[in-house]
């Protein structure tokens, strides 16, 4: 998608031909500057940054998906496949680590503002807090999803995308895009409705106890709005560790199996689980039911709305026929 020109506040008269106020009016453009509030960081955008390096591959995604590659100077960590739509995209900027690359490494590319996904791509212990950017006059951004503050839902995914639309002074692509991914969402809540509820448990990883999904995961509304339920809803948490006792105990009818870079193959992960005698009688094991899903897909980016149809697609394939 090509970059509109951006609208600048002129204000010109003629007396504004020799005088000061002119240039100034004329270096802010439409809609700044932009105040945003983020995970307690309190940042003022006297106009959109135009040098950015994303860590993590769904904020990258998220920017690409708004049309602005050209204002990105570099990405990090991918985990998954990217999306077809935005390949071509992607491979054109610059891939500065495969993981989250070094404060100075980040330095090298020259950004005026950093995009972090997880919260590790500001750790501290490893020289990359905001704090450290801030003092290098690199403003800073993270996905609001490790804020740590409540229960992530899709309002948050619609939200990051129009904050990040108004940073870079695109709101009405983030509207837009926006009411396409509410579209996506609606159309496979349509199509399930009335289907009986499908129990599911989310396998991410581990072999002596089970990493899954909690009940504050956006994961556990995907599933939900797919005509799911998360058999750990209830655990008071983003992620975290369940027996295998339990995951016997509550029988799941369907395994999701969290698909990224590190932490085995989807088909490692479903032989694994496949050959565990004390899962032999939960359903999702006896029936060989799986559904994968990549882990960006269950983060607050672009991919969530493509993940509840792709939930949907295997939890009530009959609806889709």
């Amino acid at each position: 998608m090509a970059l509109s020109a951006m609208v600048l506040t002129t204000g010109c008269t003629s007396s504004d031909a020799s005088g000061g106020d002119a240039k100034t009016a004329a270096a802010v453009p439409a809609g700044f500057p932009v105040t945003i509030g983020n995970c307690g960081v309190r940042t003022t955008y006297d106009k959109p940054p135009s040098r950015v390096v994303t860590i993590h591959q769904h904020p990258a995604e998220l920017m690409l998906a708004l049309g602005l590659k050209d204002r990105m100077v570099g990405t990090a960590f991918p985990d998954s496949a990217v999306l077809p739509e935005l390949k071509k995209d992607y491979e054109a900027i610059p891939e500065l680590a495969k993981k989250e690359p070094s404060f100075e490494r980040i330095l090298d590319a020259g950004p005026d503002f950093v995009y972090g996904g997880y919260g590790s791509a500001f750790a501290e212990n490893e020289g990359r807090s905001r704090k450290a950017f801030a003092d290098a006059g690199i403003d800073t951004h993270l996905n609001r999803e490790y804020c740590g503050e409540k229960r992530v839902t899709m309002k948050d995914t619609y939200d990051e995308i129009r904050t990040i639309g108004k940073i870079f002074g695109v709101p009405d692509r983030a509207d837009e895009l926006v009411a396409g991914l509410q579209a996506r969402v609606g159309k496979t809540i349509t199509a399930v409705k009335g289907t009986p509820r499908v129990s599911v448990f989310v396998y991410d990883s581990g072999d002596k106890s089970a990493f899954t999904a909690g009940g504050k995961s956006l994961g556990t509304e995907l599933i939900r709005l797919a005509g799911g339920e998360n058999v750990f809803a209830d655990l008071d948490d983003v992620f975290g560790d369940v027996s295998w006792e339990q995951v016997v105990e509550r029988k799941p009818e369907v395994i999701a199996v969290y698909d990224y870079a590190g932490a085995g193959s989807v088909r490692e992960k479903e032989k694994f689980l496949l050959s565990q005698p004390a899962l032999a009688d939960v359903p999702a094991i006896r029936n060989k039911r799986f559904v994968v899903l990549p882990l960006t897909a269950t983060l607050v980016g672009i991919r969530s709305a493509y993940a509840v149809e792709d939930l949907a697609r295997g939890l009530h394939p009959e609806s889709f026929r």
